[in-house]
């Protein structure tokens, strides 16, 4: 579940006042909205990524408001994939629960999992940079994925993949969401893409949310 409550953030000359959204408890919902509305800032305030000046945010019925971004049980895939360009995949893979301090047998076998879940075994000691774009979305979904978050949040994951890839992606959402059950709040552009992924769709315009 994901509940926000009269959120207020102010980042420069822009301003989203008394803004609320609710998405239930497994939904796929899909935001969109022109480019600048907010949508990206919506997503780090929810992340914990951005502070906030009024407001409440709820996920999976706990108040995170004043919670850092590793206690909120959210994992986020950003436009640009924000992969290491350091780290081989299957390290991207254990990166938070390395950092949750799990035990190394625990790690690998959920590295494995997720492997298996974005078809990605092949890739597991590749580097970010010998990676073509679906190969990495499926890396940066998959290491979202690691902790078992409540909450999925992806800000336009599918917006540089040609049609055949896309549609591709597609599918591999719909498995994942329907596999893990995720609370998911997905950005496009795309009307199409979101009438394919989303069981509610909203629209951001002039700082108010309508639902499509």
């Amino acid at each position: 579940m994901i509940d926000v409550q009269q959120l207020k953030i102010q980042q420069g000359d822009f301003v989203l006042d008394d803004f609320s959204l609710h998405v239930e408890s497994g939904q796929y919902a899909v935001l969109m909205g022109r480019s600048g509305c907010g949508k990206t800032t919506l997503l780090e305030a929810i992340c914990g990524l951005r502070p906030i000046q009024a407001g409440h945010i709820r996920l999976s019925n706990r108040d995170v408001t004043l919670l850092k971004p590793a206690e909120r049980g959210v994992g986020y895939v950003p436009q640009d994939r924000a992969l290491f360009p350091t780290m081989r995949v299957r390290a991207q893979l254990a990166f938070s629960l390395v950092t949750r301090r799990l035990a190394t047998p625990l790690i690998a076998g959920r590295v494995n999992e997720l492997a298996d879940l974005m078809s990605i075994d092949h890739l597991l000691d590749r580097m970010p940079a010998s990676l073509s774009g679906g190969e990495a979305q499926r890396v940066a979904l998959g290491r979202a994925l690691a902790s078992k978050p409540t909450v999925l949040l992806l800000d336009e994951p599918l917006s540089a993949l040609d049609e055949e890839l896309h549609t591709e992606m597609c599918e591999l959402l719909k498995k994942i969401h329907q596999q893990t059950s995720v609370t998911v709040l997905h950005i496009t552009h795309s009307q199409q893409e979101a009438q394919k992924l989303g069981d509610c769709r909203f629209r951001l315009e002039d700082g108010k949310l309508h639902t499509q």
